[in-house]
């Protein structure tokens, strides 16, 4: 057989699927498994957004191929949604393009702008998509430390000038997963003074704005002056709207990255089913109450899970956004050791934090995307298991 080619020899194992196969392992060895680890809602695609779909599927128009940049309609809504939500204006022709997922346009970005050898500045721990997107292009990630006494947010002065200078993209993600951090106007300031300074085209990652707890309202990258001059954000329906298997987002912001972006899809896939198009504007553009909903029942799972892991020992604050919480491994374990002390001695799948990258050592990831029975039984086996941890 022909030698695999570097590029995806250079790939790290992908974190979930890892975490796939270790599951499956147990479930054959009879085990009861219990997982916190994939953030993926537990919950179904609201009423009103499959009943549209349901409907658009009987229109033969959708039957044939989609244009790649997406339908002028949910561009048309993604602006619409972005000028409600956040005051940003933003022109549906050139400034929005369509995605199959946020996490596909997070991967091909890299493939637009940079050749073999150059830099794209990477948050460590974060999704891992921005680090492979990045090595299959031939780039090589910068990490840029996410760090407690930071709150999790990169000191982008702590980044070297010349590496600065080398540097085609930055990433960024906020709320963050998986730390769960928030970010605010001013450090999107910072941001935006940066990257005019040093040239880099910015790639906000915003997959989970509309989680949030106690009254607090995420902020968009694009609602700082100056965002739209030096970046993009990528969106989804998928976490707010409970749409993780439709596969529907967008990149908005910038128009000539934004048509860079849509002319290397229109070379690699043929569009979003207009139908799921047709679906998330349902999403975007109906009644808002079953996102109240949701993320009342992600508050109560979140409340559960801190009195739990404080009953245990954690000292902890309760996350303001993402339904994710990013915790110290106890005293005497590593990420990966105590990942698998709770998978062999409780039944409970948690992510280690170095599946995120080297500076998510000594940290797990907790998903409250389960049933809340679930969540409480898997928090009672831990309990039994560690009792009262040390750090």
């Amino acid at each position: 057989m022909p030698e695999v080619a570097q590029r995806v020899k250079n790939l790290p194992p992908y974190l979930f699927a890892r975490i796939e196969r270790l599951i499956e392992q147990k479930k054959a060895a009879g085990v009861d498994v219990i997982s916190l680890g994939i953030g993926d809602p537990d919950r179904p695609t609201p009423e009103h957004i499959v009943a549209e779909a349901s409907r658009q599927l009987y229109n033969p128009a959708h039957h044939q191929y989609p244009s790649s940049v997406g339908m002028a309609a949910f561009r048309k809504a993604v602006a619409d949604w972005y000028a409600r939500r956040f005051g940003v204006v933003l022109d549906p022709g050139s400034e929005v393009v369509s995605l199959i997922g946020s996490k596909e346009g997070i991967a091909h970005i890299a493939w637009c702008y940079v050749n073999p050898g150059d830099t794209v500045l990477v948050p460590d721990p974060g999704y891992p998509v921005y680090a492979g997107g990045t090595i299959l292009a031939g780039g090589e990630p910068y990490l840029m430390p996410l760090l407690p006494e930071n709150g999790f947010l990169p000191r982008l002065e702590d980044i070297p000038t010349d590496v600065a200078r080398r540097a085609k993209l930055m990433f960024l993600n906020y709320p963050n997963n998986p730390t769960a951090a928030v970010a605010e106007r001013d450090f999107f300031a910072t941001v935006v003074a940066f990257a005019r300074e040093f040239d880099i085209i910015v790639c906000h990652d915003a997959a989970y704005t509309e989680i949030a707890y106690d009254g607090y309202r995420p902020p968009s990258f694009l609602e700082v002056p100056g965002a739209k001059e030096v970046g993009i954000e990528f969106g989804s329906v998928s976490k707010p709207y409970n749409m993780t298997g439709w596969r529907c987002g967008w990149a908005a912001g910038r128009a000539d990255v934004v048509e860079v972006l849509g002319r290397l899809k229109s070379n690699i896939d043929s569009g979003v089913f207009q139908v799921v198009q047709c679906a998330a504007i349902a999403g975007l553009s109906g009644p808002q109450d079953c996102l109240a909903a949701i993320n009342a029942l992600y508050k109560k799972r979140r409340d559960i899970a801190v009195a739990a892991l404080r009953e245990m020992g954690w000292v902890l604050n309760p996350p303001r956004a993402t339904f994710y919480l990013w915790l110290p491994v106890p005293r005497g374990y590593t990420a990966e050791s105590f990942a698998e002390h709770l998978i062999e001695g409780a039944g409970v799948v948690v992510t280690p934090g170095t599946g995120y990258g080297k500076y998510g050592a000594g940290y797990f990831r907790i998903s409250l995307t389960l049933p809340t029975e679930r969540l409480q039984e898997a928090f009672g086996r831990m309990k039994q298991l560690l009792g009262r941890v040390t750090f």
